[in-house]
């Protein structure tokens, strides 16, 4: 083993930092999976390592504007040198591919999310020329055929079950970035978590552009989302599952029940809904109305009453009215959402939204961001308040960053809970309750 680990730091040091959805995160986890099995040693800081690795998205433009300024910073600070490899990739790769080059000549691959495994390749490509490479296109699925065992996650592994999206909203760009959609085979996925499971993984995370789409290839035909979860269940082993993300069109009567029968589901769910006004709804090409998302969420309430519900809104969408967004602002009233994701539209080019006329200022879209963050922090808190006393079983993470003599864990809602107690009992679930409240975190006693 020490042998090993030897010839291993012969072959130098790799750092990955990702920036964007949790399918940038899978793949960074994959990447440095491969990266390992070249005889790479992962660093902790981007300083000395022979490889930098930056995978980033390109749904906002204030992604690709962190990753810019962070190469800058890198280069001005001297940890970029003349011997390091720079690689960039994720959706910004495929949305930008050659441009990046150019603003960048620092730049030495740029890669897609279809071809991260790829990157060995590449690599070995560019020390025997040193021409910057670009290398975006290849098929959905090809990568998943050609990455190595998954490597030790932790209590919590990704599982990305589907690669692409074929719906098209009017704003997205990743339709044009990830490609069309593509289910992943279910015996590859549950193949993918029983892997998970032996390196010690109690909870797994489902990843999708929208999930409830799935239609994967099995031995009994195309398999549906609502059985890929039971067959997961079968399993044993995955002691809490989640998924993300869902679109309402495609949140079938199937997939409600199985949230209502399978115990280990977690007790949330991530639904946007985007906008509450069914006319900006249109304009997004989001194919339900506000009506059918309130069913939506009267069906899991009805299965589980105290089932946390959060969502992502974009603010200042084209063409949106005062009244487009009281309308929004009402349907937050109604769900009284949980821990939602708000941001102002970026326009995104080569998308249908980005030739819509948009005669909304900045600062109108700014105050209205404003005023629904302030509605959504308010219901976040009082959801908060609500699991003061009461029990939670959470899943133990690791050391808390504020205090070491406390331990980090998330409970079922993905609230975060800090509590004293063993080391041991890192990557473990638990029973604690809770005691106080603190800024967003709550505080609990281990029973």
């Amino acid at each position: 083993m020490l042998l090993n680990t030897s010839l291993k730091m012969q072959q130098g040091s790799f750092y990955i930092a990702v920036w964007g959805c949790q399918m940038n995160v899978y793949d960074a986890d994959r990447i440095a999976d491969l990266l390992s099995a070249m005889g790479y040693v992962r660093s902790e800081g981007p300083k000395g390592a022979q490889i930098i690795v930056l995978v980033t998205c390109a749904v906002r433009a204030k992604a690709e504007d962190k990753v810019f300024n962070q190469i800058a910073a890198w280069q001005h600070d001297g940890v970029i040198n003349d011997n390091t490899i720079l690689c960039l990739g994720g959706c910004i790769g495929s949305e930008l591919g050659q441009k990046l080059i150019e603003f960048n000549s620092r730049l030495n691959i740029v890669f897609g999310p279809r071809t991260a495994h790829k990157l060995p390749s590449l690599i070995n490509a560019y020390k025997e020329n040193h021409r910057a490479i670009i290398d975006t296109e290849a098929d959905s699925l090809e990568k998943f055929d050609r990455l190595p065992e998954s490597g030790r996650r932790g209590p919590s592994a990704f599982v990305t079950i589907m690669e692409g999206c074929s719906n098209k909203c009017s704003y997205c760009i990743v339709p044009y970035t990830r490609g069309e959609e593509e289910s992943r085979p279910m015996q590859d996925i549950l193949d993918e978590i029983l892997i998970h499971l032996e390196n010690g993984a109690k909870e797994i995370h489902l990843l999708g552009q929208n999930v409830n789409s799935y239609r994967g290839p099995s031995a009994s035909g195309e398999t549906h989302f609502s059985t890929l979860l039971y067959e997961i269940a079968a399993l044993g082993g995955v002691e809490r599952l989640r998924f993300t993300t869902s679109n309402p069109m495609d949140f079938s009567d199937d997939i409600v029940k199985a949230i209502g029968e399978i115990e280990i589901i977690a007790n949330a769910v991530h639904v946007p809904i985007q906008s509450g006004s069914n006319r900006i709804l249109q304009l997004m090409r989001r194919r339900y109305t506000q009506d059918d998302y309130l069913r939506l969420v009267d069906k899991l309430r009805n299965v589980r009453e105290d089932i946390a519900i959060s969502s992502d809104f974009i603010v200042g969408f084209p063409g949106e009215s005062d009244e487009d967004f009281k309308q929004t602002l009402e349907v937050v009233d109604k769900v009284k959402f949980d821990q939602s994701f708000s941001f102002v539209y970026s326009k995104r080019p080569g998308t249908p939204a980005a030739l819509m006329e948009d005669k909304v200022p900045l600062e109108v879209k700014k105050e209205r961001l404003y005023k629904l963050q302030a509605k959504l922090e308010e219901y976040a808190t009082l959801h908060t308040n609500k699991m003061l006393g009461t029990t939670q079983q959470v899943l133990v993470e690791g050391i808390s960053r504020k205090d070491q003599s406390e331990l980090k864990s998330r409970a079922s809602n993905n609230r975060i809970v800090v509590f004293k107690g063993s080391p041991n009992l890192i990557g473990q679930m638990a029973e604690v309750k809770i005691e106080s409240l603190s800024a967003h975190t709550l505080r609990g006693k281990l029973i």
